[in-house]
């Protein structure tokens, strides 16, 4: 669109404003060609005779852009005519905020200079709609059409370029080796497992081998007979033994006959890398399936065996693409279930049918592979040996982020590297450093005992507390500290040595440590916690920490208990000191509400709240929600009234919480403890009852009382 020119053409102009008072904008159109563009013009005035000469706004639109230009800044802007298409209200564009209105005023304040504008309008933007009055629409249906071509336009020039990137991909993807694959599964996933089936008749046994196919027969018994002693025999079949197949020699398990159900097959994964363009890696994922099958058919004496099979089958579900400087590009295999075929794509499934990739084993080709990429100092291979199976992509994308993984690895740090890997980087203090002490920020000298413990993560923890706190702690301690699994053991050490903590948390939990006992670990983990978070309580209710007595109780879970309480009690006390000063309507209402609505007969009496506290109060006995700020606002406010209904015999247990609706004088709902309705249908009764009564009080006229008494309930 040539901004320039259309600046430089004369405005349209208002030639009559029109006399309608609700008449506030008027527009005027024109269609015009600018260089050999045919562009349709909508000018916006105020219906006002001072302002008739110079529009508000300028829309211009053409076939394929639109833009809208303001004389009074003389900036240009691209936003729709209309705010949206579901907004009801009058946001159009050359609105303020004093012209908001109705959905129904928008065609009264907005209209149009004549029929031929809004012929010129209709015939340009070529859209139908529903009612003409709304004349902004053809144009924000135009805008919208265009903006959607340009938006498809755009999502189809990405697609073209992720296809076109997919290809490269593809075509620069080594072969994959699906013999070298399916055999080298067969023994590392599969341990080149066969079975022997076996179906028993007397002294005779019939075995299928699954490696072969074949099917023999064979004694498992001596016989008396000359014959028998020139037969085959086998020892006695039994439903997991091991035995080799008297045709081919194949070593297989044994399985019975009659518990084969069908084909029995068991899957596995594996992991492929191969060098991918100059210095990247592309990571294979493969499923491989092996299955054993047998072949049944009818006999005389029921299904008799005629052969058995066994089989492997691979199939590549997704390839990882690992280049330097660039994202890591994760296609995926799927198939089409309309064509039935199959292909490749840049992007994952949704939901639950994602597919996922998990740790496997990492086939030997992967380290020749990598010798010539920037993943030949990655140490995989040192880590798998010590770790076991890995999530190669994984690996190698921290790799990538964190190459002083490598030295991790070699020096033994095999539990930093497997939280790194899982993206555990909390234990890392400075990524950019080449020293393992920096790097783990931790004290030089404790590198030596962290590697003798593999790198586990509870002694690096302690490790990083130590030198935060600046301590100099021995080996020992270290240790202990870790079995603790405490963070915030700093909070203890405010009031003792560490030394001393460890000596008490060991006594309060009547266990040593480093035992390797789990039920002495969990112990002293607990106490160690519950003594942290009773000193913690200690000090936040004001007590005086250097008293010996506050920090080392005889009985520390009991010590606990009514620190608990006490800091409970605390925060009640706070909790109702702040709802009796923001709701004082409560308690200077209660004498007011009492005449109207207390109550009491022969078995339960019932009264309104004394003040916003005593609701609080009502809320936790109960354990339910009514001390909350919704139903103190609704009793502050007069609105809906919070009533207490009590035993006569024992008036200050609260038994049922009932809310009423202060204007229709009706039960809204009630509630005993923890949200439950005691003796629901004779409490219900009676509160319905009661609802009554307070409304023929309410309509007795000069106010005279009724006789206090309920209906009958029972």
């Amino acid at each position: 669109m040539k901004k320039k020119e259309i600046e430089k053409i004369p405005y349209l102009t208002l030639s009559k404003v029109c006399r309608k008072k609700d008449v506030r904008y008027i527009g005027v159109t024109a269609c015009k060609d600018i260089g050999g563009v045919r562009h349709l013009f909508l000018e916006v005035y105020r219906n006002c005779r001072e302002t008739r000469d110079v529009p508000l706004v300028r829309i211009v639109i053409t076939q394929k852009d639109f833009g809208n230009f303001f004389p009074v800044s003389g900036e240009w802007s691209r936003q729709k005519i209309k705010a949206g298409i579901y907004s009801n209200s009058g946001e159009l564009l050359w609105h303020t905020r004093e012209d908001i209105c109705t959905w129904e005023e928008m065609p009264v304040q907005n209209i149009l200079m004549g029929r031929e504008d809004l012929e010129r309008l209709q015939g340009y933007c070529g859209i139908r709609i529903w009612d003409e009055k709304r004349w902004w629409e053809y144009i924000y249906d135009h805008e919208d059409r265009i903006v959607r071509n340009e938006r498809n336009r755009a999502a189809s020039r990405r697609y073209d370029r992720r296809q076109q990137a997919l290809g490269d991909r593809i075509a620069h993807t080594p072969e994959l080796p699906e013999q070298e694959i399916l055999d080298r599964a067969d023994t590392i996933l599969f341990r080149k497992k066969h079975y022997l089936y076996y179906k028993k008749r007397g002294c005779r046994v019939q075995i299928a081998c699954s490696k072969c196919g074949g099917v023999t027969n064979a004694r498992y018994k001596d016989g008396i007979s000359y014959e028998s002693g020139l037969q085959k025999q086998v020892d006695d079949p039994r439903r997991g033994h091991i035995a080799s197949c008297l045709m081919c020699g194949a070593v297989g398990e044994y399985r019975e006959q009659g518990r084969i159900k069908g084909r029995h097959v068991i899957c596995g994964h594996m992991f492929l890398g191969q060098k991918y363009k100059e210095e990247g890696m592309v990571v294979r994922y493969i499923r491989v399936e092996k299955y054993w099958e047998l072949g049944l058919h009818p006999g005389k004496e029921g299904p008799e065996m005629y052969n058995a099979r066994e089989g492997l089958s691979g199939v590549e579900i997704a390839r990882a693409y690992i280049l330097p400087g660039e994202k890591t590009q994760i296609d995926y295999h799927k198939n089409d279930p309309y064509s039935g075929k199959d292909f490749w794509d840049d992007c994952n499934l949704y939901g639950n049918a994602n597919i996922t990739i998990g740790r496997a084993p990492v086939m030997e080709e992967t380290y020749k592979e990598m010798k010539g990429t920037m993943f030949r100092y990655s140490a995989v291979q040192e880590y798998i040996k010590a770790a076991g199976e890995v999530n190669l992509i994984d690996y190698l994308e921290r790799y990538k982020k964190t190459p002083q993984i490598e030295m991790l690895v070699k020096l033994g740090l095999t539990e930093v590297v497997r939280g790194l890997v899982r993206y555990h980087y909390e234990i890392v203090r400075d990524e950019r450093a080449d020293r393992v002490d920096t790097f783990l920020g931790i004290r030089k000298e404790r590198v030596r005992q962290l590697i003798g413990h593999k790198g586990d993560i509870g002694i690096l923890t302690a490790m990083q507390t130590e030198k935060r706190l600046g301590q100099d702690w021995t080996e020992e301690q270290i240790e202990q500290i870790a079995e603790l699994g405490q963070r915030h053991i700093d909070r203890a050490m405010e009031y003792m040595g560490i030394q001393q903590f460890l000596n008490k948390v060991s006594k309060y939990a009547g266990c040593d440590y480093g035992t390797r006992c789990s039920t002495a670990s969990d112990r002293l983990r607990h106490m160690a916690q519950t003594y942290i978070d009773y000193l913690q309580m200690r000090r936040d209710l004001g007590y005086d920490m250097q008293n010996t007595v506050y920090l080392f109780p005889r009985d520390l879970e009991a010590a606990h208990r009514k620190m608990v309480a006490e800091s409970n009690k605390k925060k009640a006390d706070d909790r109702i000191r702040e709802v009796d000063e923001r709701y004082p309507g409560i308690r200077k209402g209660y004498r007011r509400l009492r005449k109207q609505f207390f109550f009491e007969d022969g078995e339960f009496l019932i009264r309104p709240a004394r003040d916003a506290g005593e609701i609080v109060m009502e809320g936790r006995l109960l354990h339910h929600c009514v001390g909350g700020d919704t139903y103190l606002q609704g009793h502050d406010k007069g609105t809906n009234i919070i009533l207490f209904l009590r035993s006569k015999e024992d008036p200050d247990t609260p038994y049922i919480t009932v809310e009423i609706d202060a204007a229709a004088l009706r039960v809204k709902q009630w509630y005993g403890a923890h949200d439950k309705q005691p003796d629901r249908d004779r409490m219900q009764r009676w509160l319905n009852a009661y609802a009554t009564r307070l409304r023929c009080s309410q309509t007795a006229a000069g106010g005279k009382e009724i006789e206090n008494r309920l209906p009958a309930y029972a």
